[in-house]
């Protein structure tokens, strides 16, 4: 059983990206996904990254609903 805290920090620990507020608000202020895109098929992923992403929705394991989440919060800008 996964015990592990599901987080937007532990999210973009977990994506080998800074999990520290000033991380995610950097990250989040330096990105955006058009309205046409799905948040898995975004430019800025590599291939590891996008493949959790897709993976974590397609499962509707523990990580969706914080990658759903980040997905709002990358459709903000």
């Amino acid at each position: 059983m996964d015990t592990s805290l599901h987080t937007i920090s532990n999210l973009f620990e977990q994506l080998g990206l800074d999990g520290s507020t000033s991380g995610i608000t950097d990250f989040i202020k330096d990105h955006s996904i058009p309205a046409h895109v799905a948040i898995n098929d975004a430019e800025f992923w590599n291939r590891s990254q996008a493949s959790f992403i897709k993976d974590s929705l397609q499962e509707d394991g523990d990580w969706s609903e914080v990658v759903d989440q980040l997905d709002a919060m990358l459709r903000q800008n």
